[in-house]
């Protein structure tokens, strides 16, 4: 499957400096079950898609802390 993002979102944890950032196509995900992401500084870069539930436990765990040590 090809993905063509029409609309890139930043992610609100990503450093305004440039740092490491994220970016996401929330309605590429919707539309076709595959959310895209990629590094901001890098937009012609590589784009690593993930099917769209797995991304959204992923970010729910995130929030729930369920990655600290």
């Amino acid at each position: 499957m090809k993905i063509s993002p029409t609309r890139w979102v930043k992610s609100s944890h990503s450093n305004p400096d440039g740092g490491n950032c994220l970016e996401w196509s929330p309605t590429t995900g919707i539309s076709t079950g595959v959310l895209p992401v990629r590094d901001s500084k890098n937009p012609q870069g590589p784009i690593l898609t993930f099917p769209t539930p797995s991304f959204t436990e992923f970010i729910t765990a995130v929030k729930a802390d369920a990655f600290s040590r």
